[in-house]
């Protein structure tokens, strides 16, 4: 496949079918035409750290879904036999949670640029461990350019929904992200709304203009991404705003 492919013959090509083997012509073609940067894989210590973060979450999911079965059971009332068995499934799924959550420890302790990020980025108020940890592994394992970039990644731009004067819908979060990092991101902004002055004063100013709190709270996962991603690139802690320092 050569460059000499233009783009009035990629549109004029169509076809009815769709093989996989149709399907790489179009890609090569794609290819040819955009001449997309090639992709470079993340280093190994970051390979290691987001499935180790991977497998984690796995498992505190099903352990939170057991803990809520076993209340649900306790509430509608459940044999002996039973809360042994919720007590003994509960025991056998915080033991490896526990020594995940010690390897991920040992990891970072074993890769000083990793453990220096987490400490700068856990200086942003309301941004704990977990978030941290799971920014840390989105910011170092793509090549973001820009911090719009990452939050565009995680699906927390807003998109606009309109065709000619009957279509006009509110503009909403695309939501194309990570479920469970936009999931932390939401946790983080309600919280940051009362702790963090940067993003409490930026809410403050948009509910002033009428925005709706939901509107707002997705203003401030967006603002801590661009914190995060200036504290990644300045390699400098959380520097409160001018305003209000003391």
């Amino acid at each position: 496949m050569t460059r000499l492919i233009s783009a009035r013959g990629l549109l004029t090509r169509g076809s009815s079918s769709k093989t996989d083997k149709i399907d790489a012509v179009l890609l090569a073609r794609y290819g040819c035409l955009a001449q997309p940067k090639a992709w470079t894989p993340p280093a190994e210590r970051l390979i290691q750290l987001q499935a180790l973060l991977a497998r984690l979450d796995d498992l505190e999911s099903d352990l939170r879904r057991e803990q809520n079965r076993y209340e649900q059971a306790c509430v509608r009332g459940c044999s002996g036999a039973m809360k042994h068995s919720f007590v003994t499934s509960i025991r056998a799924l915080k033991a490896p949670c526990k020594r995940l959550q010690q390897a991920i420890a040992e990891h970072f302790a074993a890769h000083e640029d990793l453990q220096a990020d987490l400490q700068r980025r856990q200086t942003i108020p309301a941004v704990g461990p977990k978030t941290a940890m799971r920014m840390l592994a989105l910011l170092q394992s793509r090549p973001f350019e820009t911090a719009r970039q990452v939050a565009a990644f995680l699906g927390l731009v807003p998109i606009e929904r309109q065709s000619g004067r009957s279509v006009r819908g509110r503009p909403r979060l695309s939501k194309a992200g990570n479920p469970r990092l936009r999931a932390a991101l939401y946790r983080a902004a309600v919280v940051a709304t009362k702790l963090n002055p940067d993003i409490r004063a930026q809410q403050q100013r948009l509910l002033a203009r009428g925005k709706a709190k939901m509107a707002t709270l997705g203003a401030a996962m967006r603002k801590l991404v661009h914190i995060c991603f200036g504290v990644l690139k300045s390699k400098g802690g959380y520097r409160l705003p001018i305003a209000h320092q003391t």
